[in-house]
């Protein structure tokens, strides 16, 4: 099948202006100064508007890290109490030989030996980190603990405002109170 070729004539004196003297010159290329002008306004109107909006962003990402964060410490610890205590009724059998029944106790969690206090993870990096499988490093925490107090500070956000922390539950008078968790995000 032949191919068709399509011609367009040009009069090249329509693309050119024409000087007093006669001679002519291409049309001109590029911006006037005040439409870069108007460029240059509505951009900074833009970054004005979108920069705040960016900002709280990022306040909202530290704020639902920190509240995820939260949510998985409560669940790993219900968790970890629940194996903590199948272990103490013996009716659900542990897949190692160290136990909560042992000295010192610990859970099996997804093969993970979690250190235990009062039946709930304990307030350190074995304990209740490794019971909510935190890589602190990659969920961007800091991580620090004295005693039964282990806190973790989200990065990028305003220390002490910014933090989840977990107090290991206590016992007294032969009663096991439960561990306390709280997440504070005004300075997120």
């Amino acid at each position: 099948m032949p191919q068709a070729c399509y011609c367009l004539s040009v009069n090249p004196q329509k693309f050119f202006m024409t000087l007093k003297s006669g001679r002519t010159r291409p049309p001109a290329r590029g911006f006037t100064l005040i439409e870069l002008v108007i460029v240059i306004t509505i951009i900074g109107i833009l970054a004005a508007v979108a920069l705040p909006r960016l900002i709280d962003a990022q306040r909202d990402a530290r704020i639902a890290k920190a509240n995820a964060i939260y949510g998985s410490i409560r669940s790993a610890v219900a968790l970890a109490r629940s194996r903590c205590e199948l272990d103490l009724a013996g009716t659900a059998p542990s897949v190692t030989s160290v136990t909560c029944a042992s000295t010192p106790p610990k859970v099996n969690m997804d093969g993970t030996m979690i250190d235990i206090v009062n039946r709930y993870p304990a307030a350190t990096a074995a304990g209740v980190d490794s019971a909510a499988a935190l890589n602190l490093a990659a969920d961007g925490l800091t991580g620090t603990g004295t005693g039964s107090t282990r806190t973790l500070d989200v990065a990028g956000g305003t220390v002490p405002n910014c933090r989840i922390t977990y107090q290991e539950a206590t016992l007294t008078g032969g009663l096991i109170a439960a561990p306390v968790i709280s997440v504070v995000t005004t300075g997120c």
